[in-house]
């Protein structure tokens, strides 16, 4: 079967993208910076992951481009990048700080140079401004003491908030093996297993059946850690009775979908019922209000009256979508502030969670959105409420 992917051709009319955009800023040129954990900018135009080291691509307003790396990965890019022009610069290189005393890299303005960057004052944008690293910024600042570096994270939203259709092909097969995992954590779960073996049986499967990696770190929380936002699993032994919160997710060439959902390992009820399954209500009622032509602070908004008028407004963390594609949490968010209109084939995880003083619970999936509604990538949820009756 063929490997479902991002073809080579579709990375250039990215470049291609940028580049106008780029030009319409009024910049000269723009650079993104990506690490090993979040490395969707600069994957996103190289098809390159950053192992340790840190990557880079530069994108020129008449088109040229190039990847930028650190000192140990020139042939493990030139191997796996899909762009012609690869740089080496110590200012990609490693945490451990190395000096290379012996290696000959080449400057951030000879790079700009041989992009057709002209002048000694480029005005440069950041389209990747959080994740920057301090050696590259005063490198820029170094090399070019007399130019404007702003920031231009906008070009970066603009161009991934939109999927096209080879995208939204790696979603769906991230969901495909989302799914068998999910059945196969839940097969094996029984009082005495700890988080990490569960864990374990999540990564066999998605592994076995074609994923590249985990979308993200796997979670399998029990009971007290299932109140997390955002958290790791641990030696933990899962008890009877205990709420076992399940997000599992596969990458599929860079693209990080996931699903969320309680499992109860026994029968659930009273006050413990009650949250969880307003949990799902609030899940339900924002599939149902997402369409194009929606502002996303509409739904934000409502949500969060949907948690006060429920009486959990002190359990509410944050608003009811984020954006999703290469990294499983992608801008754009839907919060209260957030302006702007749903448009067709932009992305999100339907991502509820709420936090209670014992222990929490979040249902999610992902959806594209489309003209009258949505589409969803996975039916998983409409199991409900799964009690394992132990």
């Amino acid at each position: 079967m063929k490997r479902i992917c991002i073809p080579e051709a579709e990375y250039k009319e990215r470049v291609c993208r940028a580049a106008q955009l780029v030009k319409e800023r009024g910049l000269d040129v723009m650079v993104v910076v990506s690490t090993e954990s979040d490395y969707a900018n600069a994957r996103y135009f190289s098809g390159f992951w950053p192992l340790f080291e840190r990557a880079g691509v530069a994108i020129a307003a008449n088109g040229s481009a190039a990847l930028l790396v650190g000192p140990e990965s020139k042939y493990f890019a030139e191997d796996f990048a899909k762009m012609d022009k690869i740089f080496v610069l110590k200012e990609f290189r490693e945490s451990a700080d190395p000096s290379y005393p012996e290696l000959v890299s080449v400057s951030m303005k000879e790079v700009f140079r041989q992009l057709g960057v002209a002048g000694n004052a480029p005005k440069i944008g950041l389209g990747s401004y959080v994740e920057c690293t301090l050696p590259v910024y005063e490198s820029l600042r170094e090399n070019f003491p007399h130019s404007e570096i702003v920031r231009c994270n906008e070009i970066m939203v603009e161009l991934r908030k939109i999927k096209s259709e080879n995208e939204l092909a790696c979603i769906r097969e991230g969901f495909r093996i989302i799914e068998l995992a999910t059945d196969e954590v839940i097969k094996n779960l029984r009082p005495g297993v700890t988080e990490l073996e569960m864990v374990g049986v999540a990564q066999r499967v998605i592994y076995e059946n074609g994923a590249e990696y985990e979308g993200l770190p796997m979670y399998v929380f029990s009971e007290a850690s299932t109140r997390h936002a955002i958290s790791r699993p641990s030696y933990r032994k899962i008890g009877k009775n205990d709420i076992v919160q399940l997000n599992l997710s596969a990458k599929i060439d860079g693209y990080s979908p996931s699903i969320g959902l309680p499992v109860i390992m026994g029968k659930l009820e009273g006050e413990r019922r009650a949250l969880v399954e307003f949990c799902r209500k609030a899940h339900e009622w924002t599939c149902e209000r997402i369409r194009a032509g929606v502002t996303a602070s509409d739904i934000a908004k409502d949500f969060y009256r949907l948690y006060k008028d429920a009486g959990y407004e002190k359990n509410y963390v944050y608003g009811p979508c984020h954006g999703t594609g290469m990294i499983e949490v992608e801008a754009p968010w839907m919060e209260t502030d957030s302006h702007y209109p749903l448009e067709k084939n932009m992305t999100f995880q339907v991502d509820t969670f709420i936090s209670g003083p014992t222990f929490g619970c979040r249902w999610e999936k992902g959806i594209a959105v489309k003209e009258n509604g949505y589409e969803s990538y996975t039916d998983y949820l409409k199991k409900g409420i799964v009690e394992l009756g132990f």
